[in-house]
C-alpha cells in the first residue's frame, strides 16, 4: 500500500522511557568483578590450597578454582544477554555483545583448562593413565555424563562464534545456533550440586552458588521470555500501512493498543517476527526510524535478503511479535552541548532520522551530514526537508564515491584530508555532539576523523548491531 501517514497530530513525538542513571553501567560492571573476587575468595575460605602437598593436590587445587571461576563466568555470560532493561540502556547492545563474547572465550579456555586439571590431578593421586582416569569421571562421577554433552555444545557454539565462522553465517541461522549455549549451561553446570567439593563445603557457598543460578535464570525467563510475550500480548502490534521510500527501501507503520506504555525513544529497536508466513520464528533486528507518536510506531528497511526482501509484501493488518525495545543510542546519552552533529551512511539514517525528532523537540541545533552515493538512495527526503524548513536544521547530502579508499567523505573531497573536510562541512565541530550510524568500516573511519578534528570520546555516540 502506497501513502504517507503522520506520526502525531501536532506532530511532535511523545516523550517515553525511563532516564539512564551513569552510574547504572559502573553498577553492573563493578557486580560482575565482585563475584570473581567472591569465587575465589570461597575457594580460598574452603581451603583451595590446603592440599598442595598431597599428590596431584596442585593440578586438582587449580582445576577446581578454574572450574569455579568458569562456572560464574558462564553465568555472567547469561546475564549479559539476558536483555535486562537497565543494563541494555546503560551499556547498549554491541557494548554487551562484546563483552558476552570476551567473558564467553576466557570461560571456555577456563572449563577446558579445569577439564585438563581435574583429570591430571586424579589421575596422579590414583596412579591411573589420564585416558582412563577421563573415562572413569564420566561414567561413574554424577552428573558428568551431562556435564560432557553440556561441554560438547559449548565447543559447538564456540567453534561457531569465532569471526571467520560467523562472516559465513546468516544472523538467524547464528541466533539459533546459540541458543544452544543456554542448554550447554544447563547441561554442563549441575554436575557442581552432585560432585563439587566447593559447591556443598559451606553454607554462604551453597548460598552465593544456588543465588547466582536463580538469579540467570530469573533473568532470561522473565526478560528473554516473558517480558517479550507480555508486550507482544498486550500492546498487539498489527502492520497499518508499507510505504516505498528509495529504491529497495521500505518503511512499515504499526498501529498497537496502549503503545503510549511501550517503554521505547528514538534510537533504539526491536526485534521483529511479522506473522505472515513461514520464517516467522526468525525474529529480525530493525531500528525505529522516527520516534514513537501516538499510537504509531515505524521503522524503515532496507532490502538486504533474508528477512527484509519480504518487508515490501507486507499485508495491513498482519500481526507481529516484538522483542524491546533495546539500544543506547539514544538522546538519554546526551553531555547536554547544544549543538549537535547527525551523521549516517546508507540505511543508517533510520537512526538518526528518528533521533532527529527528539532533538528538534527540545530546540537543540542540528547539523545532519548524509552520505549516500546516488541522488535516488537518499531516504526522508520529503522529511529531512520539512526539518530543514520548521526546525532550521542544515542537512547535507555526501553524494557520489569515495574521495580515496578508507574515506568517508565523496570524491569531491578528494583534494583535502577528511579531518579538513569535516571541518570545512561543520567548523564548530569540536564543540558539539556526534551521533552516527552507519556500515562498521565507515564509522571506524569517522571515529579517526572526530577524534583528529578535537571531539572528544566522551561526546561521540554510536552503536553497531554486533553479534
Amino acid at each position: 500500500m502506497v501513502g504517507r501517514v503522520r506520526l502525531s497530530g501536532s506532530g511532535r513525538p511523545v516523550v517515553r522511557g525511563r532516564p539512564v542513571r551513569r552510574w547504572w553501567a559502573d553498577l553492573a560492571g563493578s557486580a560482575a568483578l565482585l563475584s570473581v573476587v567472591v569465587v575465589v575468595a570461597l575457594w580460598l575460605y574452603n581451603g583451595g590450597i590446603r592440599d598442595l602437598s598431597a599428590v596431584g593436590g596442585p593440578a586438582t587445587s587449580a582445576g577446581r578454582l578454574t572450574g569455579l571461576v568458569a562456572s560464574d563466568l558462564l553465568l555472567l555470560q547469561v546475564l549479559l544477554m539476558a536483555r535486562i532493561p537497565w543494563v541494555e540502556r546503560s551499556y547498549g547492545q554491541d557494548r554487551l555483545a562484546r563483552r558476552h563474547r570476551l567473558v564467553g572465550f576466557v570461560s571456555f579456555w577456563l572449563m577446558l583448562a579445569h577439564i585438563g586439571l581435574i583429570t591430571l590431578g586424579y589421575a596422579q593421586s590414583s596412579g591411573e593413565d589420564v585416558v582412563g582416569q577421563a573415562w572413569e569421571l564420566v561414567v561413574t562421577y554424577p552428573g558428568m555424563v551431562l556435564a560432557t554433552a553440556g561441554t560438547g555444545l559449548l565447543i559447538v557454539v564456540v567453534v561457531l562464534s569465532v569471526r571467520a565462522a560467523r562472516r559465513r553465517q546468516r544472523y538467524e541461522t547464528w541466533h539459533l545456533i546459540h541458543l544452544y549455549a543456554y542448554l550447554g549451561v544447563g547441561l554442563a553446570l549441575p554436575h557442581q550440586l552432585w560432585t563439587g567439593a566447593d559447591f556443598a563445603a559451606s553454607a554462604v557457598s551453597r548460598l552465593y552458588w544456588w543465588g547466582l543460578w536463580a538469579a540467570a535464570l530469573g533473568a532470561v525467563l522473565v526478560f528473554r521470555i516473558g517480558l517479550p510475550v507480555y508486550r507482544s500480548a498486550y500492546h498487539r502490534l498489527r502492520v497499518h500501512t508499507v510505504v516505498p521510500e528509495a529504491p529497495g527501501v521500505v518503511s512499515v507503520y504499526l498501529r498497537g493498543r496502549h503503545l503510549d506504555r511501550l517503554p521505547a525513544v528514538a534510537g533504539q529497536f526491536f526485534c521483529w517476527r511479522f506473522l505472515d508466513g513461514p520464517g516467522w520464528t526468525r525474529a529480525h533486528p530493525y531500528t525505529l526510524s522516527s520516534a514513537p507518536a501516538g499510537d504509531l510506531l515505524r521503522i524503515t528497511v532496507k532490502d538486504l535478503g533474508d528477512g527484509s526482501s519480504r518487508m515490501a509484501a507486507l499485508r495491513p493488518g498482519t500481526r507481529v511479535l516484538v522483542e524491546g525495545p533495546y539500544g543506547a543510542l539514544t538522546t538519554d546519552h546526551r553531555a547536554g552541548r547544544r549543538k549537535v552533529l547527525l551523521m549516517a551512511a546508507g540505511v543508517g539514517i533510520t537512526t538518526m532520522r528518528a533521533l532527529l525528532d527528539d532533538l528538534t523537540a527540545i530546540g537543540i541545533e542540528v547539523t545532519l551530514l548524509y552520505r549516500i552515493r546516488r541522488h535516488e538512495d537518499a531516504v526522508f527526503r520529503t522529511e529531512l526537508d520539512d526539518a530543514v524548513r520548521r526546525h532550521g536544521v542544515e542537512v547535507v547530502y555526501l553524494q557520489g564515491g569515495r574521495a580515496r579508499p578508507g574515506s568517508w567523505l565523496p570524491e569531491r573531497f578528494a583534494q583535502v584530508t577528511d579531518t579538513a573536510g569535516l571541518r570545512w562541512l561543520v567548523p564548530d565541530v569540536a564543540r558539539r555532539e556526534v551521533f552516527l550510524c552507519g556500515p562498521p568500516s565507515w564509522m571506524s573511519a569517522v571515529r579517526a576523523t572526530l577524534r583528529d578534528a578535537g571531539v572528544p570520546a566522551g561526546h561521540v555516540h554510536a552503536e553497531e548491531f554486533a553479534w
